[in-house]
Formats: C-alpha cells, structure tokens, sequence
C-alpha cells in the first residue's frame, strides 16, 4: 500500500495514477488467532495495537456492514480528559497523549484539531468543582487552567453574560489540548493502517452466532460462514447487551438513543468546544464547513432506535439558544441519532468474561470516540497477554459484584437512571 505523503500526493496529481485502495477486501479464512466482533474505532484500534505492539497478526475484524456505519459514525467528534476519579483520569489522559500522535502514528490525517474544550461554571458550586478538577487533571500531566468570567467573554463572546441570562456564567474550566477529529478517517486511518499489518478486514459480515465447546467460546457463526477463533472480542458499540445475549451473558448495560444535530454553515463563530452541564447536558463545536455541531443528554428510556424525535429537538435548541442567543435565527440542516451502552456507573467495560475465550469492550456511553485509541491499546494489551494493564484494571465486569463501581457520571448504580 502507497505512504501517504506530499511528495506522493504531488507525483499522483502530475501522472494522473489513481491511488491503491486503503485496505484489503479479502474473504474470511476459516481460523483465525483472534476474532474482533465490530469494524468501528474501537474493534479498528484493537485490531491495529494487536499487530502493532504484540505481533498477533492472525486477526480478523467482523462487521456487519461497511466500517464506521454504526455509533463511529455518528457521534460528535469531541476529545477531552477533565475526568475525576481514579481510573478515569489516568484512562482519558492516556487516550488524550493518543490522539496527539495518531495522524503520525497512522500515516493517515484524522483531521486531530485540538482548539480547546471548556467546561461551563454557572455557579459558585461549580467553580469549587472546578478547582479540584484541574487539580487532579493537573495532578496526572493533563492541561487545564481555570477562567473567570472576563477570561471567557474574551475567548468565547457570543455566549450570553447578561445579569438577567438564564445560566449565569462564572467562568470555565479550559482544557487546551482537548478539542475534535474526524470521526470517519479515524476509522479509515485504523482501518489502513491494520491492514497493512496483515489484519483481515471482513465487512457485511455479521455474527448471528457463537460456537462453544462446554464453557469455552471457541468462534462465530456468522452470514458468511462459521469462523473459528481461539480468542473473541466483543467491540459493538449500541449492541453489546443483544450479542452477549447471543453468548448467554446478562450485562449490566442499558442501551438509550442520544441525538445530535448540525446547523447550516456559519462564518467562524466558536473557536472552542463548550461543554455546559450545570442543569441538563449541552455540548457544542463549530465543524470545519462551518456548521455548528451541538447534541445534549439521552433519551432517558431504553431503546435501540436511531431516529430523532422532537421533544429532544426542543430540548437541545431551548439549551443552545439559553446559551448562545446569536444562534436563535440559525436553521438546523441535519439530526441524527446512535445508540449509546450505558453501564449502571457511567464507566466503560474492558474484561475478561465468565465464558473462556470471550473478551468484553462495551458500555462507554458518552465516552467512546474520545476513547478510541486508549481503549484498543488497552483491550490489545488484555486479549494478548489475559490481563487487564494498570489502565484497564479498574473497569473489569466483576466491580459490580465487587461494588468498586466508578461513579464517573455522578448518578449512581441504579437502572433507569441514566
């Protein structure tokens, strides 16, 4: 496969050459090393650091249509690491020093555009909050640095910082290196770069099935034919639950719809990415075409839907317009939803099953594309050598029987909550 490169790029424009095709197409083999159930960033990223940093070339990656059609494709592109508690910060710090590398690394531009990300302060609780979060962020080499109000109409200046504004703004948490990538080259550029690794690369492939022999999971039943494995990985975000179901697993995982929305093309008005979560969830950048990206909580009902539906219309653009008036007369072009995994804690799942020779990566909730690099490097590291690393640990499937839950939302073990 070509390097992508400058020099390439002008000797394709001056001959006329059409480019190689980024990845293989071939036709799965009936054994494989390992079996990577999901072509979206975190089965890619799996893929990719298992060739990479462990030699395990024998790799297939199943899906069940085309890559990056599911959750990878439709989610809001922000990358961030201002978590709290222990496991999280270390996780999402480790992720954060990915993706300052990953155009390099991949030799595939992922379009990495870190403008700053800034946590909305809307009271004096809110700044106490702050505080201790840059520190711990400060604490684990992650950036971050605290504005009061003046800072922000400086950086952000078409928020509302009226007295009689419905949210008052008191300052913000400013992350510099947090911001966004293309959601699709990330997958494209995993996709590439594990193919050239020797990774096959299965699509419209989906899995109806596993094989076993007594309490071990020994391959895939799949529309193109039975796969056999010595180890599987379960990488499907939206879905876990349905297909642990299929290897007799109940997971504590609750799937719910969360929409997000894209506006007609702006001239620049946001340099930054705004999260605001004071009261309800909002959440805003500014695309490189111009159009104002903004989305807000789930859906509070279980579902699998990925249509959208106008009460969350009203919700989110009540919210947008809370905050930044200036978008009032602006016309939405574009709605759209995914499925999120949601854990009863608001934390991801990187583990071992009951069953031998089934791996579990699922529940990241609003998390999951921030976390694409970190989470194959550490479900890689897992699958392996058949330990979580010091990453990882901390979100292995038996903290809840064990009650070392990591309550990263705020919101507490209870189903329905989230």
């Amino acid at each position: 496969m070509t390097n992508y490169s400058a020099f390439e790029s002008l000797r394709h424009a001056v001959s006329g050459r059409p480019w190689s095709r980024a990845w293989r197409n071939p036709e799965p083999k009936s054994q494989y090393d390992v079996v990577i159930v999901g072509g979206g960033g975190h089965g890619l990223a799996t893929a990719y650091y298992l060739a990479k940093e462990f030699g395990i070339r024998n790799v297939a990656v199943l899906e069940k249509s085309h890559i990056g059609s599911g959750n990878a494709g439709r989610n809001t592109t922000i990358i961030l690491a201002n978590y709290l508690l222990a496991g999280s910060t270390e996780f999402y710090g480790h992720s954060q020093k990915l993706w300052d590398t990953l155009s390099s690394e991949l030799n595939f531009n992922v379009m990495f555009s870190p403008r700053g990300q800034i946590l909305l302060l809307n009271s004096s609780e809110d700044v106490d909050g702050a505080v201790r979060r840059s520190n711990i962020m400060l604490r684990h080499g992650i950036d971050a640095r605290l504005l009061d109000r003046a800072a922000m109409q400086k950086l952000v200046p078409h928020l509302d910082y009226r007295p009689t504004a419905r949210f008052p703004i008191w300052g913000g948490l400013l992350q510099p290196s947090g911001g966004t990538a293309r959601h699709d080259a990330v997958v494209w550029g995993y996709a590439r770069a594990a193919s050239q690794l020797g990774v096959d690369i299965i699509q419209n492939c989906e899995v109806t099935g596993f094989l076993r022999d007594g309490g071990r999971i020994t391959g895939v039943e799949t529309t193109r034919g039975r796969v056999l494995s010595k180890k599987t990985a379960m990488a499907v975000a939206g879905h876990t639950s349905q297909l642990g179901e299929m290897a007799g697993l109940r997971l504590p995982i609750e799937s719910h719809l969360l929409q997000a929305f894209v506006s007609e093309p702006l001239k620049p008005l946001l340099d930054h990415v705004i999260d605001f979560v004071s009261h309800g969830q909002f959440y805003i950048s500014q695309s490189d075409k111009g159009g104002m990206v903004f989305g807000g909580d789930l859906d509070m009902y279980n579902s699998y839907a990925q249509r959208g539906n106008l009460p969350a219309v009203r919700d989110v653009a009540s919210l947008a317009v809370s905050l930044m008036p200036c978008l009032g007369r602006v016309r939405l072009v574009r709605h759209w939803g995914g499925i999120n995994d949601m854990t009863m804690d608001g934390s991801p799942i990187i583990s071992k099953t009951p069953l031998e020779g089934l791996y579990l990566s699922g529940g990241w909730g609003y998390s999951g594309f921030k976390a694409t690099p970190a989470s194959g490097w550490c479900f890689s590291h897992l699958i392996a050598r058949g330990e979580n690393d010091r990453l990882s640990a901390p979100f292995s499937l038996d903290r809840f029987a064990r009650g070392a839950t990591i309550d990263e939302a705020g919101t507490g073990p209870i189903p329905r909550l989230h």
